[in-house]
């Protein structure tokens, strides 16, 4: 069996977690904060992602909604294997924790492979800069 590695970032966002849970789970709020998609939060609903194409990466992320546990848990599968040069398929962990009046958010992408470490390093950058966005727009709600 392979070992795989994790990306795991939190924040602690200084708003209610009913906010944040309608940012991660909004179609136009994901697209301000992460890509164009398909989203809808249905356990076994198949969605896209899509952005301007990279050598290695087709501009496009499939993924299939796995959990959601309104509203503190959200996981999707990240990619389907055919969409990268390395087949990359990991799985994506939204946790919410209410702290007060602020909510801790915690993201987990899980299963890259070694053959995967170029994604597992672009998106462990990545991440936390997706997160700041993801506060901009759960800031910017009414």
């Amino acid at each position: 069996m392979t070992e795989t590695k994790s990306i795991v970032v939190e924040r602690l966002i200084p708003h209610a977690t009913d906010k944040v849970w309608r940012a991660l789970t909004t179609p136009r709020l994901v697209t301000e904060w992460l890509m164009e998609n398909d989203f809808a939060p249905v356990e076994g609903h198949r969605f896209s992602l899509h952005a301007t194409p990279v050598p290695g990466w087709s501009g496009v992320t499939n993924c299939v909604v796995l959990k959601v546990e309104a509203p503190r848990l959200l996981a999707y599968s990240w990619g389907d294997g055919t969409e990268s040069d390395t087949g990359l398929k990991t799985v994506v962990t939204w946790s919410l924790t209410p702290e007060g009046a602020a909510t801790r958010v915690r993201m987990e992408q899980s299963g890259f492979r070694p053959e995967d470490e170029r994604g597992y390093t672009g998106m462990g950058s990545g991440w936390p800069r997706i997160l700041e966005r993801l506060e901009r727009v759960v800031a910017g709600q009414g």
